[in-house]
């Protein structure tokens, strides 16, 4: 289902961006086929585009197709080069910062530890740093920069443009981040929570692209979501929609810093998987793990990666631990696809690196047989291939989105 412009007056904003959508979703398209996709007149179209080409935007890639009367269609596409974004995604472990071109396609990723003791002002100068080294090794003009997206922990206070009171940073209750980055690089700086960020990046170059319905499943240092419905990001009243970690799967399991018990959260985060595999290796050294003796030499040499590598390459301890995991991720990608009716499932970020095929399998299973909606159609599960660089990528993307995708809030604006 493709969105639909108007030709009323004053949406002019609105249809402008309805056309840039599918170009950008395109790979080659004409105006004519916009026209018919967006249910805007050709002279709309014409006029549209003309004022992309002059912006730069847009271009004729010198290819023509013909139609079925025999005349040749021009084919537009997205001029890459005419702008670019950056994206940084502040962990409490490590920052991250991209550039992106304007089919988010990445130039260059840098990452740094986060300053340790995570103090709002040093985190600033360290962000601040990172940007101007991406900006001098990117060599991308300052000029053409639309802006800079930044990915966070949740809850966010979006409207403010600050981090409320994030549970892995003690000291940042209602910091307001958008504002001091912004004043320390000098560009306007776009605000949203990691989950969200990863994406609107799938959105824009992942395998959500085209799809009007999709749920993606954020893993981080914790497990978030974020939600795209009829093509718009779905934020919610407090717009902090798509908490999915919070959502309980075992009612009589360990406690969670939310209040609630037996959260996804508490049961999949990287501390809870390699909580779990010690355990395992402690009780259960008969497994023939090949973590075993690494973990008998150094505990603490079994960490995150470790046990995410070893469960890739079928360790009995450390699958198990991960394929129990992701049957806990199934039964919330059941409850979304009942309560939502999605199109697709994406699963994405960091702490599923190396295993995400692991989870896809499971939640695909899943999804095969669980939700009531089975019989008429199954939703499929994906790896999104933006993999480890999802919430940096997106947080780019953020920019890119607000700047260039229709967004029904344009068609009540003056």
């Amino acid at each position: 289902m493709r969105q639909a412009g108007t030709n009323l007056p004053k949406v002019g904003r609105y249809n402008r961006a309805v056309v840039l959508d599918q170009i950008q979703l395109a790979d080659g398209i004409s105006r004519v086929e916009i026209a018919h996709l967006t249910g805007l007149t050709p002279q709309a179209v014409s006029a549209i585009v003309r004022r992309l080409l002059d912006e730069g935007i847009v271009r004729e890639d010198g290819a023509s197709r013909v139609s079925n009367g025999g005349k040749p269609r021009t084919t537009l596409r997205l001029n890459a080069d005419a702008g670019s974004a950056l994206g940084l995604h502040f962990d409490p472990i490590e920052l991250t910062c991209c550039a992106v071109d304007l089919l988010g396609r990445p130039l260059l990723v840098k990452k740094r530890p986060t300053p340790p003791g995570v103090d709002p002002a040093q985190v600033v100068a360290a962000m601040t740093e990172l940007v101007a080294e991406v900006l001098d090794e990117a060599d991308v003009p300052r000029d053409k920069v639309l802006g800079l997206g930044l990915a966070t922990p949740g809850p966010i206070d979006q409207e403010q443009g600050m981090i409320v009171a994030p549970p892995q940073l003690a000291h940042w209750t209602r910091v307001p981040l958008q504002s001091l980055l912004s004043d320390a690089t000098g560009l306007p700086v776009t605000l949203d929570n990691d989950a969200t960020a990863a994406a609107v990046g799938e959105r824009w170059s992942g395998v959500g692209r085209g799809v009007a319905n999709f749920a993606y499943l954020f893993f981080g240092t914790g497990v978030g979501g974020g939600l795209i419905l009829n093509h718009q990001v779905f934020r919610g009243g407090s717009l902090n929609a798509g908490e999915f970690g919070h959502s309980t799967v075992l009612p009589e399991g360990p406690d969670c810093y939310c209040g609630n018990r037996g959260c996804l959260e508490s049961l999949t985060n990287p501390s809870a998987l390699v909580a779990e595999v010690h355990r395992r290796l402690t009780s259960r050294p008969e497994e023939g793990s090949s973590l075993s003796q690494a973990f008998d030499r150094d505990p603490a040499s079994v960490d995150h990666p470790a046990v995410l590598l070893a469960a890739a390459a079928d360790d009995p301890v450390a699958a198990a631990v991960i394929d129990e995991a992701a049957e806990h991720v199934a039964t919330i990608a059941v409850s979304v696809v009942n309560f939502i009716d999605v199109d697709l499932i994406v699963l994405g970020g960091h702490g599923i690196e190396h295993v995400e095929s692991r989870y896809v399998d499971v939640v695909s299973a899943a999804l095969k047989s669980r939700p009531l909606s089975r019989s008429i159609r199954v939703v499929e599960a994906k790896a999104s291939p933006l993999g480890a660089s999802a919430a940096v990528i997106g947080a780019a993307a953020l920019v890119l989105h607000s700047t260039y995708s229709p967004q029904l809030s344009a068609l009540l604006s003056d």
